[in-house]
Formats: structure tokens, sequence, C-alpha cells
């Protein structure tokens, strides 16, 4: 076998589904979405919306669009862009989320449990307060095909890790 078709056979098995691939069927559809998140010590501001996941690709990714319900907190118009996926190389889930409270980029990595239904993502965004990055964990736990959630950690001021935003996801269709 030569070099160059050595390395197109590499590059063809890059694209394969995999088994991991099918994880991601639970959560193709549009869910309602309670959001919970901590801003500072006290109660969470909680708002509502939708969110809708398509499988992309050939079933290769997971695309997310969310749209928050008008509200009168901090983020009125809220709307959010998102992929999920399993990288077939590093044997690793892999996520990106892009939304209108903020212009950085989160870049999440981790890997799913022995239950097969909860992913641990472990990533770094920009802290808003010093513009550092910051390290953030998410716990994604699919409690069944109708039901899901998200809960988001971060550095307390105490370098103690706290909650900083839970969503519940209810299958709307």
């Amino acid at each position: 076998m030569t070099e160059q078709s050595s390395t197109a056979a590499e590059c063809t098995q890059m694209g394969a589904l995999d088994d991991a691939h099918k994880n991601f069927e639970p959560f193709v559809g549009t869910f309602r979405a309670e959001v919970k998140m901590w801003m500072g010590p006290g109660e969470p501001f909680i708002s509502t919306g939708a969110m809708t996941n398509t499988s992309d690709l050939g079933g290769r990714f997971l695309r997310q669009e969310y749209k928050g319900d008008k509200n009168d907190g901090p983020f009125p118009d809220f709307e959010g862009r998102g992929f999920w996926g399993y990288n077939t190389v590093t044997k690793k889930y892999e996520g990106f989320w892009i939304d209108t409270a903020s212009t950085f980029m989160q870049h999440e990595t981790g890997d799913l449990d022995a239950s097969g239904k909860a992913w641990t993502m472990v990533g770094e965004c920009t802290n808003p307060q010093t513009g550092q990055p910051m390290q953030k964990r998410s716990v994604i736990t699919l409690q069944d095909n109708d039901h899901h959630s998200m809960a988001m950690y971060f550095p307390g001021p105490d370098g103690q890790e706290v909650k900083g935003m839970e969503i519940n996801y209810t299958r709307a269709s």
C-alpha cells in the first residue's frame, strides 16, 4: 500500500460514524427549557425558552439552536447556537457554544460515564470580570427520551467550584 492510499484510508475512517454518535438520538427534537442562573449569592434568575436540536452532517453532530422567551432579566432577547459531537480520533465528546450574552466562543471536551446517561464536559471560557481564562465544567444528564438537564459549574471567589447555571429540558415535539 502506498503512503498516499494509507493516508486516504485513515481520512475515510476519521469521518466514519461510531456507536457513540447514537447517543445523541434522544436529544433530537424541540425541548422547553427552564433556566436557573446564579450571578452571585442568593436566588437564581429564572428564564424559559426552547432548544431545537437536529442531527447534522449525517449524524456526526447535534446542532443546537436556543431561543429564550422574552423576559425582564439581563438577557431579554437571548439566543444561542451550538454543536455537540463525538471525535472518533480522540475518543472524546466535544462541544461548542456561542450566544447573545457574550462575544466569546466556548469549547468543551469530555466523556460519557459508565451508566451511558451522564456526560461530564470540561472547558475554558473568558471570565467576564477579569478577562482572564476561567475553567468550567458542565454535566449533561439524560433522564429519559423526553427529559434531560445540564448543570454548569465555575470557580467561586474562594476557588471552590459553584453551580452557575442549571437547565431542565422537557420534550415539546
